[in-house]
């Protein structure tokens, strides 16, 4: 690698020694010198070293520089493809990561191969790129052009500038064959005709993908299911579809709502012009617009492009499912007017098309990026939307808040908008060369209206540094491909491959109970009607005993004894969980700071009687009553008790109404689909977004269950946007577990549909437990997220059974020590925190999808005085005040009436005496009898005189 080849003819090789041939090779490239000390690594918190050897820096172009160019033109057959992939992967492994996304009908893998300066990993900020090729397996070209590209790429990474600079800055993904199973049985030479061109279904994969304007009846493939899922799982912003049969780059839309050949605009209609033309313009012969003289003369493309449903309508193309499903822009490139053309040609289409593959994946690299984070603590949001003004096609944000948005030469109106967050609004001027970088800060909603009044908290005390440590546990294992990194460093291949009726269930979970007794607790709930255990498995560093400041989670299945896929999967997850404690640092971590319980079997007596593949068979989904359970938890249980059925009266006194559980997660068969409550009708739903958000995050961790398409036999026509729905808008009825959960237990409940098949073959039980497990865990570790709270008052004593509202509907509960927990979607929340005796308290705190939240509430004032609350005190204190205040103003006007009555009297008294006197100047004579006499008449004149005159 990196010499010019030297070639010796007529070489005689005679009987005996061998014949000496030496070679002097000329190097291609003039190797650039190596300066290692200018290289500086900064490793996150538990990062290690690994030894790597360096890559040197691309020199500056010269003109004695050439590309390797590559040398393997050949087709390959699956096998010689596979050889080919992993032979790259192991000679490059700095810059390549080979894996599959799923397989095919005939089960091949579908293999992608990463090329990127850190490969497996998602760099913040870096745009990830895809092309895919053979998704009609007789159109092979797209195929071994991208073996092609892979060679060329690894060949060329450190020494050409082109190269070396595109796989630095941009993450790659190719696949070469969508349909591997098409490609076998199609033929060379195939110039315009259709063996192989289906899957092994005989379905066209391309016609295969949901669609905006028809239903596709056709049942999604494993082909189909396996591209959507890896398309949700990457931030891909820019991707081509690699066909044959034509010479021309087709872009979206593919069909119209009419059916017809038509011009079909998206929103982005400039922007697809662009992208077909980076690639078109590269290739001579695309770009003069007339391919196929012989095969079809009248067809014209002008530049070598074309907008799909103009040339013709395709309902079901992938390429409208990605720009309308995903942030991803895709167009369809068709690379020759010959299918299947014969080996010699190869070099032909490679010399091509070169130049267009490198120019469209540089394209990648246009329109604006950025970030957008949170102001308060700078931290990237996830889900964050990304608009422009006049073009109705928003992108949101990935995990690190990272975005990229494509878009032609132009000033534009961007806004970023996150739920809890005020939007924010810039104009960006846009150039014809590479991107422009505009991050974007949010603040939180309500914050600076409420400041001073309301606290917003949203980060929990990580000064004890075993918190923080556990914080970022939960934070490693939310970020992307997390919790594949735990199962391939966990211990112990956990593979169920067959059922366990009722004893040996009973006696596994002995076993486990026997062989780690330190982490596990097993108990019976009560006994069915035929008095058959109801197991409950706690697991946890402190089994069977109360630590109110864990999360406690509980897993149920079985609820229909015929569907027990539910039963298998916790078996296998409780085994998981037992090996891997103190073998597997973040299992422990998680055993250590949660209470798991597990009930593998609620309908034991059902599921005595169900019989293996009865996918449709109800034999076994009621108790032995005949009652279904799933509808025996109504509400009526504190005047009805004895009308329960046993199995359901275990759970709700003996884990239910406990109403220490933070989630539950009930396992049920039937379909491929997650429901939240509730299950009977209602008006409004309390909470829905976190009933939502969490039903949404067991899908999404599921390789087929968030694409919305069980694909069930007699529904293959089903669609669940995202796998998720509320359990009344997909089979309504009463009495139903999860709502009992919800309006008695407190506590959030979803509802997972494992398999459409009730009762598979034994045989898919390891594929059903790889489908599960990260969604098993996923719960594991969300049910520590959301907000954990501790209630005390200004004394520091704790207040238990205070009641926490949620945003002015959902209420919880603290527990002993005054501790509370409850799960919440990402976001803004509002807290009001009521206890007896105390004043109302009101928070905001703030909930992030990948770490926990704290509050802390402390009641200001004691609200009792006496013994009494301070409300009723204060009430007959102003009560008995104002009935006081009352008697002393009556008293007042009595005593005043009454005194001037007195004063009324010694006045007419002294009246009396002054006229006596003067009649007795005026008179110089007469009887001083007389006049007593007359004064004595005068004073008896009236009662009321008499009386005040005696008082006197």
């Amino acid at each position: 690698m990196g010499y010019a080849p030297v070639t010796r003819e007529n070489i005689e090789v005679k009987e005996g020694a061998a014949t000496e041939v030496d070679f002097s090779l000329q190097p291609t490239v003039m190797p650039p010198a190596l300066n290692v000390t200018q290289f500086t690594v900064t490793l996150a918190p538990g990062s290690t070293i690994t030894p790597t050897p360096v890559q040197a820096e691309a020199p500056s172009s010269t003109s004695l520089h050439q590309p390797i160019q590559p040398v393997d033109f050949r087709h390959h057959h699956f096998s010689d493809m596979e050889i080919f992939l992993r032979r790259y992967a192991n000679e490059y492994p700095n810059i390549t990561r080979l894996y599959s996304v799923g397989k095919s009908v005939e089960l091949r893998e579908l293999y992608v191969m990463e090329i990127s300066d850190n490969p497996g990993v998602h760099e913040a900020g870096e745009p990830e790129f895809k092309y895919i090729g053979n998704m009609h397996g007789n159109e092979v070209v797209g195929r071994e052009l991208l073996l092609n590209l892979i060679e060329y790429l690894c060949k060329n990474f450190g020494t050409d500038p082109e190269v070396t600079d595109l796989v630095q800055s941009t993450r790659i993904h190719i696949m070469p064959s969508m349909n591997p199973d098409g490609y076998e049985k199609s033929q060379e030479g195939d110039r315009g005709g259709t063996v192989g061109r289906n899957n092994s279904n005989n379905y066209d994969l391309n016609r295969n993908f949901p669609d905006q304007f028809f239903h596709v009846a056709d049942p999604p493939q494993p082909e189909t299911r396996a591209v959507m899922t890896w398309l949700k799982a990457h931030p891909f912003v820019l991707s081509a579809n690699l066909h044959g049969g034509s010479l021309v780059v087709n872009y979206p839309f593919d069909d119209d709502e009419q059916g017809i050949a038509i011009y079909s605009k998206s929103p982005d209609d400039a922007v697809f012009q662009q992208l077909a033309l980076s690639y078109s313009k590269e290739n001579t012969k695309m770009y003069q617009g007339s391919p196929c003289k012989d095969m079809y003369p009248t067809e014209y493309f002008p530049h070598g492009i074309t907008n799909g449903a103009q040339w013709y309508n395709v309902p079901g193309g992938m390429q409208d499912w990605n720009y309308l499903n995903t942030n991803c822009f895709e167009v369809t490139i068709e690379l020759g007017c010959v299918k299947y053309p014969k080996a010699e040609e190869l070099p032909k289409y490679w010399e091509q098309n070169r130049r267009s593959l490198l120019q469209f994946m540089k394209q990648v690299h246009h329109g604006v990026w950025g970030f957008v984070l949170d102001a308060m603590d700078g931290r990237g949001i996830l889900n964050a939307t990304i608009s422009v003004a006049d073009i109705n096609h928003p992108v949101t944000t990935y995990k690190d808040g990272d975005y990229w948005r494509l878009l032609v030469q132009g000033t534009y109106k961007i806004t970023a908008s996150a739920r809890g967050y005020d939007p924010v609004t810039k104009t960006v001027e846009v150039g014809s060369k590479g991107g422009v970088q505009v991050n974007f800060t949010l603040s939180r909603t309500d914050i600076k209206v409420e400041e001073g009044k309301v606290p917003v908290l949203n980060t929990p005390d990580t000064s004890d540094p075993n918190e923080k440590e556990f914080e970022t546990l939960i934070k490693d294992l939310s970020a992307e491909n997390g919790l594949e990194r735990l199962l391939l460093t966990s211990s112990g291949n956990i593979s169920p491959y067959r059922y366990r009726p009722y004893k040996d269930l009973s006696e596994f979970l002995r076993g486990l109970y026997l062989n780690y007794p330190q982490i596990t607790n097993l108990t019976s709930l009560g006994q069915s009607v035929e008095f058959r255990q109801i197991w409950s498995l706690e697991i946890s560093n402190k089994p069977n005993q109360s630590e109110p400041e864990e999360p406690k989670i509980r897993f149920v299945a079985g609820i229909h004894g015929n569907a027990p896929v539910g039963t298998e999967l916790l078996l296998a997850l409780a085994e998981f969980l037992c090996m891997n404690y103190k073998k597997n640092a973040a299992v422990t971590k998680l055993i250590d700071r949660t209470r798991i319980v597990i009930v593998p079997s609620l309908n034991p007596d059902g599921r005595e009687i169900a019989q293996e593949r009865g996918c449709t068979s109800k034999i076994g989904q009621t108790n032995a009553h005949g009652r279904d359970l799933d509808t025996d938890f109504t509400s009526n249980f504190s005047r009805y008790p004895r009308t329960r059925e046993p199995e359901t009266k275990a759970i709700i006194d003996n884990l239910i109404l406990k109403r220490d559980f933070s989630l539950s997660v009930a396992l049920d068969g039937g379909s491929l689909l997650v429901t939240y409550p509730y299950d009977q009708p209602v008006q409004t739903v309390e909470n829905k977004e976190t009933l939502k958000h969490l039903a949404s995050l067991y899908a999404n961790n599921h390789p087929l269950m968030h694409l919305g398409q069980p694909g069930c036999p007699n529904k293959s026509d089903e669609n669940i946007p995202g796998g998720v729905i509320r359990g009344s808008e997909w089979h309504s009825h009463l009495g139903s577990m999860k709502d009992f959960s919800v309006m008695f237990g407190h506590c959030p409940e979803i509802t997972v549909y494992t398999s459409c098949c009730y009762f598979p073959s034994a045989g898919q039980l390891p594929g059903l437990w790889a489908d599960h497990r990260k969604s098993l865990l996923s719960m594991l570790v969300e049910v520590h997220k959301g907000v954990h709270g501790f209630v005390q008052d200004k004394s520091g004593k704790a207040i238990s059974k205070a009641t926490i509202v949620l945003n002015e509907g959902l209420k919880v509960y603290t527990k002993e020590g005054g501790y509370f927990h409850v799960l919440l979607a990402p976001g803004l929340h509002n807290i009001n925190a009521i206890a007896d005796g105390y004043q109302q308290k009101h928070v905001k705190v703030f909930v992030r999808h990948d770490a926990p939240s704290s509050v802390l509430i402390v009641f200001d004032t004691e609200n009792r005085v006496f013994g009494l609350p301070r409300e009723l005190v204060v009430t007959v204190a102003g009560a008995s005040m104002s009935a006081l205040v009352l008697t002393a103003c009556i008293i007042w006007c009595v005593c005043s009436i009454k005194s001037n009555r007195h004063k009324d009297g010694f006045h007419r008294l002294r009246q009396h005496h002054d006229d006596y006197e003067d009649e007795i100047r005026m008179m110089s004579t007469g009887s001083k009898k007389s006049l007593l006499s007359h004064e004595f008449q005068d004073e008896t004149d009236t009662e009321e005189e008499t009386l005040y005159s005696s008082k006197h």
